[in-house]
């Protein structure tokens, strides 16, 4: 089944790459130029770098060599996508415009025409006027032959259209692409603050901040500039308590260590605490949980704290169940008292419905990114039953980050990075 889902992922890709030659190279440049070789080169290197970046990250390869095939092999990504979309919006641009020159160039042609038939019957009155005879230079030059102007206008014309379309689809793309990117490597996740209502919460525990973070995604692109700007923005925001909500990190300790080290200056009152994401169980999950406990952070497999005021809970992600570590809500909120309020950290928000029956007051998860790039979002909205924000589900509440990183191409498009500062209200209060 893998084997079977990879063959039409990469016979999909060879389709979408087949198209963009069409209409990007073939379409817009003259056979056996340079510039088409070249094009031609550069749609093949590009996918084969995507591939590449996937490949050696998956296998652990150098990190280096994953740095290599990271940054163009995962823009390259986004800009494939962009890139399709405003061609096949194209698609319906182009007979529109192929109409407005042919009705262009029949309106030239019928001046031309007309300036010709005047100067020919001026040219017959000097005829007259002259006895006969009249200076060679100034006979009009006869017409080309119809046939061979209109085949030279028609492909002039296409020429015009292919290239038209295509640098306005390429500019599009290369400027969405630019201004999702700037989101992420340029500037800090902006800063979310939320206010839910628990009505378990007791007086005194009115007001209590959690800085919730999530999918921060440290790897070959986002390293340790993109951990510090995110503790700074933490820190900023005084938090009572940090809850890192799963997928850390694309890789392993062995090669991220130093990008998660300024986790290690995260402040807040009663400390950070950590759950697994699904990411963390492709890059060794057991070394990930041992060393977020060396930078200081506490680890919640299963597990529950008590917090004053109301207690926080974390269960491990379902692709531990892989590896005999999936979530076990039992364990991790059996045998509590229930009268007490209760916050669950879990990184999926597919797994609300288990909370509900738990009798969870709040669950903080991630992983949605919501949907990352547009449209994303409507593919993420098939698969999880809230993609951001704040939903309730019974007696329930879910409230889903969109995350502080980027898996893949550091790009997000209508999908803003966040930390979201969670206040927790008493309604005794």
């Amino acid at each position: 089944m893998i084997v079977g889902a990879i063959a039409v992922a990469a016979g999909l890709v060879a389709l979408v790459h087949w198209y963009l030659w069409r209409r990007l190279v073939r379409d817009t440049t003259v056979r056996g130029s340079r510039a088409r070789r070249w094009l031609t080169v550069l749609l093949v290197a590009l996918p084969v770098t995507s591939f590449a970046a996937f490949g050696t990250e998956r296998a652990g390869a150098n990190f280096t060599l994953q740095k290599v095939f990271a940054w163009p092999g995962m823009l390259w990504l986004t800009v494939l996508l962009y890139v399709t979309l405003g061609l096949f919006v194209g698609e319906l641009v182009r007979p529109l415009l192929r109409r407005w020159l042919e009705r262009r160039a029949a309106g030239t042609a019928v001046v031309v025409e007309a300036d010709r038939e005047a100067a020919v019957a001026a040219l017959a009155q000097k005829v007259v006027a002259g006895g006969g005879s009249v200076p060679a230079e100034e006979v009009p030059e006869p017409s080309a032959p119809a046939s061979a102007s209109d085949d030279a206008g028609a492909v002039s014309r296409r020429l015009f259209v292919a290239r038209t379309v295509a640098v306005g689809a390429t500019a599009v793309a290369a400027g969405t692409v630019g201004y999702g990117a700037y989101g992420v490597l340029g500037r800090a996740p902006k800063v979310k603050r939320v206010t839910i209502p628990l009505a378990k919460l007791p007086r005194a525990a009115h007001g209590y901040r959690i800085a919730v973070v999530s999918d921060i995604h440290l790897g070959p692109i986002l390293g340790r500039h993109h951990t510090e700007r995110i503790v700074a923005t933490i820190n900023r925001t005084n938090p009572d308590l940090v809850a890192v909500v799963g997928d850390l990190v694309d890789g392993t300790v062995e090669h991220l260590a130093p990008a998660a080290e300024p986790l290690r200056r995260l402040r807040s009152r009663d400390g950070s605490f950590f759950v697994t994401g699904n990411h963390e169980y492709f890059s060794g999950a057991d070394a990930w949980v041992e060393h977020v406990r060396e930078l200081g952070l506490h680890p919640l497999q299963n597990e529950r704290v008590e917090i004053a005021g109301f207690d926080l809970a974390g269960v491990n992600d379902l692709n531990g169940e892989d590896e005999g570590e999936g979530p076990d809500f039992d364990r991790a909120l059996g045998d509590r008292d229930t009268s007490r309020a209760s916050v669950l950290m879990a990184h999926q928000p597919v797994v609300i419905h288990d909370a509900v029956k738990h009798g969870v007051d709040l669950q903080l998860s991630g992983h949605t990114h919501g949907g990352q790039v547009w449209p994303g979002s409507l593919i993420a909205k098939l698969a999880n039953p809230t993609v951001a924000g704040l939903e309730r589900y019974g007696d329930t509440q879910l409230y889903v980050t969109r995350g502080a990183g980027a898996w893949g191409p550091p790009v997000r498009v209508g999908a803003e990075s966040d930390i979201t500062v969670v206040e927790l209200a008493s309604r005794q209060a």
